[in-house]
């Protein structure tokens, strides 16, 4: 089963897709199998995290934004505004698809692990993920 699930990201930064990814694996009737997430976007990507404590997310974010910044006279692409060559090279460094294992009919998350569609850019966005459910 192959199944769009369109996510509205308010925000650059991470935000929990868990729940949406969760009812497509319900939908598909799928016991055990695999469910791979693709994010068919360059300036957002995808990453399985801690999603108790928000300050994870923060510090993820914060250590991103030090590592790419905005601004870097070196970026050559400026077509789509001053947050765009740094989501291009987020993007590049972040996974754009993931796999998770689906046990008993269920994503097989750890204790704290949740899924997270990373957005990159700060205006909001509408994005797409792409869920491909296999047994």
């Amino acid at each position: 089963m192959i199944r769009r699930i369109p996510v509205q990201a308010p925000r650059q930064g991470l935000h929990d897709i868990t729940e949406v990814v969760e009812q497509a694996v319900a939908d598909s009737g799928v016991n055990d199998g695999l469910c791979t997430l693709y994010v068919a976007h360059t300036s957002a990507s995808l990453l399985i995290q801690e999603g108790a404590d928000p300050s994870v997310l923060r510090d993820l974010e914060n250590w991103m934004d030090r590592q790419v910044p905005e601004g870097d006279p070196h970026y050559t692409h400026h077509a789509e505004g001053p947050d765009d060559p740094p989501s291009h090279i987020r993007s590049a460094l972040t996974p754009v698809s993931i796999g998770i294992p689906i046990v008993a009919g269920a994503l097989a998350l750890g204790t704290w692990q949740r899924v997270f569609l990373w957005e990159h850019r700060r205006p909001p966005r509408r994005r797409t993920i792409m869920v491909h459910i296999a047994d």
